[in-house]
């Protein structure tokens, strides 16, 4: 049983198991993990606190683990299989290892918008695991948001409206590293053929928490399935605008030997441009996923009814009412 070892008014709760420590760092999502060394093989009791962290908290954060690449994968592998991305620096030795070396020479590319990984895939990763070697002094954030949370956001109506549809997600923003000769444009042929796009529900299930989650992000996700053009940018529009919310936000500053993990499944992230021509040294793995399944059409009369209630004074900010509220949850009763 977990057990509560700091409750103080104001402080955030961190509870424990088997000598893993899980403060919570966020209110939607991040907790800081304490407790372990990831140079030595975890126990199967740390290893399964871990686990039930990452879905719970959908974000986990390590500190001061100064491993190796031999370290980061044999860690990343406990969770699954790694998957090889077909678009990032790899070593050729260990092409499961990306190696992100950004620097006055080389700038980084195409992280700067809000996505989750690799959604072009079948099978989507279900989880990404990055560690700091270099970060600038100033700069270079990355940022996440919980997709669950941002679904729980939506009126009634939308979640309604959005239940059972399907959504279009293609490699897109990858193809602007393929030149305009006959042979890269033959290359780039090879790669439609081997990640045609793909159609995943716009509500997924998370397939152990259960919790509903907003599965579109505008760097991957091209269109609504079933919907004309302008119909389909119209509600993508809405729907990518719920990443941008600060609410279900939760901003990471990077130090040397910080490990981050996120649930794929989840979350959305967005890497921050702001530190070129500054040296920024990431290694990365990313472990492979499963189908993904939605949710069917909601039935008018079964969806949830919220409520909100004023719990403190309103006020007005750059011409928008802000208010502090709870939220409340009952069923349907008609």
């Amino acid at each position: 049983m977990n057990k509560q070892v700091n409750a103080q008014r104001g402080r955030p709760v961190a509870t424990e198991r088997a000598g893993v420590v899980m403060t919570r760092v966020g209110v939607n999502l991040g907790a800081e993990i304490t407790g372990v060394d990831l140079r030595r093989p975890l126990p199967n009791e740390q290893f399964n606190a871990i686990e039930e962290a990452l879905v719970e908290n959908e974000l986990i954060i390590f500190r001061d683990q100064d491993i190796t690449s031999e370290n980061l994968m044999a860690f990343g592998r406990r969770f699954g299989d790694l998957t090889v991305h077909p678009f990032s620096p790899n070593e050729a030795k260990a092409p499961e290892l990306i190696k992100f070396r950004n620097d006055e020479t080389t700038p980084p590319f195409g992280t700067d918008v809000w996505h989750s990984d690799e959604t072009f895939r079948a099978e989507p990763p279900m989880a990404t695991v990055l560690c700091a070697k270099e970060v600038p002094t100033i700069g270079g954030d990355t940022m996440f948001v919980s997709m669950a949370a941002a679904y729980d956001g939506l009126s009634d109506r939308m979640q309604q409206f959005i239940s059972g549809l399907e959504a279009v997600h293609d490699f897109k923003p990858f193809k602007a590293l393929f030149g305009t000769s006959e042979e890269e444009r033959k290359n780039l042929q090879r790669y439609e053929l081997l990640y045609p796009p793909q159609v995943h529900p716009v509500v997924r299930i998370h397939p152990v928490s259960r919790r509903k989650v907003l599965f579109v992000n505008p760097q991957f996700t091209i269109g609504i399935k079933g919907m004309d053009e302008r119909e389909s940018r119209m509600l993508l529009d809405t729907l990518f605008h719920q990443a941008l919310i600060p609410e279900y936000q939760f901003r990471h500053h990077w130090a040397p030997h910080t490990i981050i993990m996120w649930d794929n499944r989840s979350t959305q992230h967005y890497a921050v441009h702001d530190y070129y021509p500054q040296r920024r040294y990431m290694e990365r793995v990313t472990i492979k996923g499963g189908p993904v399944t939605g949710v069917e059409r909601a039935d008018p009369e079964s969806v949830r009814k919220v409520k909100f209630v004023v719990t403190g004074n309103v006020d007005t900010h750059g011409g928008h009412k802000a208010r502090q509220f709870r939220r409340e949850m009952s069923d349907a009763k008609n």
